[in-house]
């Protein structure tokens, strides 16, 4: 077999584990996340996607050989998103060789041909370093900028190996001992996955899983039923249809429900008969409230679970609305999981969501095609209860977060400050992100349609502020915050997005 000629640079065909080929860039890897031993391996950032793995040369391809036999075996459509957006960089990289090829010609005329870039191998752990277009690459950068570097040679005989795939093979967990190192998140997705028995006794298991990398799923012969179709929920469902799920939905305005009617889902006339009809069905309302009405309510969820029926509660709420829907569950039988979802509306028409589970693990287990396509990554945190505790101290930290923005924004205006200079050195600096720059930039142009409800994370913040005070631990930002978010819902921001939240400061 033909040797494979890569370096950092190149665009190349991916295969890890038992995920099909997936277009990537090799990248310097960043400096403190070292190269695993063995075999020779690249560090390679997906397209599509946020994640990067280190990946073996025996699984590599170069991308423009084997660009149409790809795209003949893998039909996804976020497969054929990142094929899209390799595409768009490609355009890129030309528009910037071609700008620049003038000026170049008359300095590089009688220049000697420069040596090729040296082949990286297994043991040269300096090559990884790179040069100092890739040297800056990390897992929150955006597409790939770096001038392109060719492929060297082509491969003849080329085979793809496999990991050995037990049990759902496309949700496979890892059991690492407790006296291993917490797993980097530049780590590859079979490897993100630990085991670690806490203070508490209580299990805790991380389970990462892309569905980009996974490009198509292998849905569950469960039947899945769904309640709330509101701005998460309906992504969600898409999602879950657009895999090949069998999905029975209800909504409290039945009218929401015509669209996936006409997208393949079955109807439920209550919530009751859902769960009757269903294996496992889902859940994601507004509140603690809702949830609660949802399940103990007139021909409500209680009324139809039977031994064995999956109740999975997705909505943010308090953990002891978690407990109090979990024991009523189990009392009949049933199995109760909580999965609350990190995201925005954007993210769950994308299938990007976040989950964190608890709860019954073999009902976590039964979800896995389901996580996968709705989500990009999913935790099992123990028992029920735990994930809601994470999932209130995440969205606390976000609300926070947003109130701080726009407190920036506003007085950048105040003090005669350029507000778009202030994001863009915000943008430049170690608090880059898409979150910043898509609220920010929604702010300036006025754009408040809701993609996390105001009201929502005003909820949240209160409801984290409850839970601080039920341990006695103090929430003093969150707090501030929260009165922020008060005045907003004041001014009627209620059913905006959350970055309404900067009209607090100049009203």
């Amino acid at each position: 077999m033909a040797t494979v000629h890569l370096r950092i640079g190149d665009l190349v065909w991916g295969k890890l584990g038992r995920y099909p080929p997936w277009p990537g860039k090799i990248v310097s890897p960043p400096k403190d996340l070292k190269k695993p031993r063995g075999k020779k391996c690249f560090f390679v950032k997906f397209f599509g996607t946020e994640d990067h793995a280190w990946i073996k040369v025996e699984q590599l391809k170069p991308y423009h050989p084997h660009k149409e036999e790809m795209i003949k075996i893998n039909k996804g459509k976020r497969f054929q998103q990142a094929v899209d957006a390799v595409e768009e960089y490609l355009k890129k990289a030309k528009g910037k060789d071609q700008t620049h090829s003038d000026d170049k010609s008359k300095s590089e005329k009688g220049r000697k041909t420069a040596k090729p870039m040296k082949i990286i191998e297994e043991d040269d752990e300096d090559a990884f370093k790179g040069g100092s277009s890739d040297k800056e690459q990390t897992d929150s950068d955006p597409e790939p900028s770096s001038v392109q570097r060719r492929v060297a040679g082509t491969v003849s005989g080329f085979k793809w190996e496999s990991s050995p795939v037990k049990d759902d093979p496309h949700f496979h967990h890892f059991l690492l001992s407790q006296s291993e190192k917490p797993a980097s998140s530049m780590e590859p997705i079979t490897k993100r996955l630990k085991i670690v028995e806490e203070d508490t006794g209580s299990t805790s298991i991380q389970a990462a899983d892309s569905t980009a990398i996974n490009g198509s799923i292998t849905p569950t012969d469960k039947r899945i039923g769904f309640l709330g179709l509101g701005l998460m929920g309906s992504g969600v469902v898409s999602n879950l249809l657009k895999m090949g799920h069998v999905v029975t939905v209800w909504n409290r305005t039945a009218e929401k429900c015509d669209l996936f009617i006409q997208e393949g889902a079955r109807l439920g006339r209550t919530p009751a008969e859902v769960v009757s009809m269903c294996d496992i069905t889902f859940s994601c309302v507004s509140d603690p409230k809702a949830a609660r009405d949802l399940v103990l309510g007139p021909s409500g969820v209680l009324q139809g679970i039977r031994p064995g029926k999956c109740y999975v509660e997705m909505s943010t709420v308090d953990p002891e609305t978690i407990i109090e829907l979990a024991q009523v569950i189990t009392s009949r039988g049933g199995r109760f999981l909580e999965a609350p979802v990190s995201g925005s509306q954007q993210l769950s028409n994308d299938g990007m969501l976040v989950i964190v589970a608890a709860g019954d693990r073999s009902v976590y287990e039964d979800c896995s095609s389901c996580f996968q396509a709705m989500g990009k990554t999913s935790f099992f945190i123990g028992e029920a209860g735990n994930a809601t505790r994470m999932m209130l101290i995440l969205n606390m930290v976000q609300g926070s977060f947003m109130a701080t923005i726009a407190e920036g924004l506003t007085l950048a205006q105040a003090t005669r400050q350029s507000q778009q200079t202030f994001l863009d050195i915000l943008c430049q600096g170690q608090m880059a992100s898409t979150f910043v720059d898509q609220k920010c930039q929604n702010i300036l142009q006025g754009n408040f349609k809701p993609d996390y409800y105001l009201k929502h994370i005003q909820k949240d913040l209160r409801l984290a502020i409850s839970m601080g005070d039920s341990v006695n631990h103090p929430t003093p930002m969150a707090a501030a915050a929260n009165e922020v978010y008060k005045r907003a819902k004041a001014l009627d921001q209620s059913d905006n997005d959350m970055s309404a939240v900067y009209r607090a400061y100049i009203h």
